[in-house]
């Protein structure tokens, strides 16, 4: 499969870009066990044209994560094409566009998501992202914004026509948010269009790399996005197992790289989210205060201590 010019292999596997989650030590890590492509945590139009600190830090990317995605959203086109072109000159090997943010804070001001409410105004953000920039293009959505709108499939055309070169589709609704179960059938109806010469990416409930393997071999997708999935376990990508042991030298490295890139405090806090939510802490009974107190830590031993703490009791139950 490629993206561009952008050779990624057969059945490739991808990290989906998550606010909060895809930070670049976790991105590092997802590619040494595997994903084919990672995507910085989404990016606000307008707070890149405004110039955030917090928002340009984002844009921080690192060859060896490469090919690496940096995903952007917002409802104005000035704004879009502004920060596309703010976006390029961090040399992304991928501009991807969010029209699939369900979020009330994104998509209730019209953006992410809500743009599958106005697709006149998607369209013209995506033909002038397209002419700005000499970066490939993609788009991550949809399949609607609820149930009596299931839209992809005459979109993804539309969306075609604008010039992108892949599609990523979410099997659900913006209404559905997260919850219920994914549908992959109008993924499978996009992909198998005879109309459609882009790569079509897959997304929603892969909670194993068997997953992903059905998705491929019964909807026919070019690539698999994994999002919630890799929380706390950047090794899902790879398919031979890790021990306890070398699973939490991973979670260690994790901190490290980001203390490295980004800085202690905010290394930290990007880095303990994943501990709390990581499943190999899950053989710990009443893991509960455990998980507050790395929810709490503020200092790099600190953290250490505690994975220590839990690497004993659960290389010794």
């Amino acid at each position: 499969m490629k993206i561009g010019n952008i050779e990624l292999g057969e059945r490739p596997l991808f990290l989906a870009p998550m606010e909060d989650v895809t930070d670049i030590g976790f991105r590092m890590l997802c590619k040494r066990f595997g994903a084919a492509m990672v995507y910085t945590e989404f990016v606000s139009a307008e707070a890149l044209v405004r110039s955030v600190k917090s928002t340009i830090n984002k844009l921080a990317i690192s060859d060896d994560e490469r090919p690496v995605g940096i995903q952007i959203y917002g409802r104005d086109v000035e704004a879009m094409v502004e920060a596309a072109k703010i976006v390029e000159q961090a040399h992304p090997d991928v501009i991807d566009l969010n029209f699939g943010c369900p979020v009330k804070k994104v998509a209730g001001k019209g953006a992410g998501a809500g743009m599958l409410r106005n697709i006149p105004l998607m369209l013209d953000i995506t033909r002038e992202v397209v002419k700005a920039v000499h970066t490939p293009v993609t788009v991550k959505t949809r399949l609607g914004w609820d149930k009596e709108n299931l839209i992809i499939t005459d979109l993804a055309e539309q969306l075609q026509d604008c010039g992108i070169q892949a599609l990523t589709i979410h099997g659900r609704t913006r209404s559905q948010m997260y919850t219920g179960e994914a549908d992959w059938t109008l993924i499978g109806e996009v992909k198998h269009n005879p109309r459609i010469h882009i790569p079509i990416i897959g997304n929603g409930d892969i909670k194993s790399l068997p997953d992903a393997d059905r998705a491929f071999n019964d909807y026919g997708v070019d690539a698999v996005m994994v999002g919630r999935a890799t929380f706390g376990a950047p090794w899902f990508f790879q398919a031979e197992p890790l021990t306890i042991d070398e699973k939490i030298d991973v979670l260690e490295e994790q901190l490290r790289i980001n203390i490295e890139r980004i800085d202690e405090y905010r290394g930290i806090l990007h880095t303990r989210r994943h501990l709390a939510a990581s499943p190999v802490f899950k053989g710990i009974p009443d893991f509960r205060q455990t998980r507050i107190r790395m929810l709490r830590a503020e200092t790099e031993a600190e953290l250490i201590d505690i994975l220590e703490a839990c690497r004993t009791r659960l290389t010794r139950s």
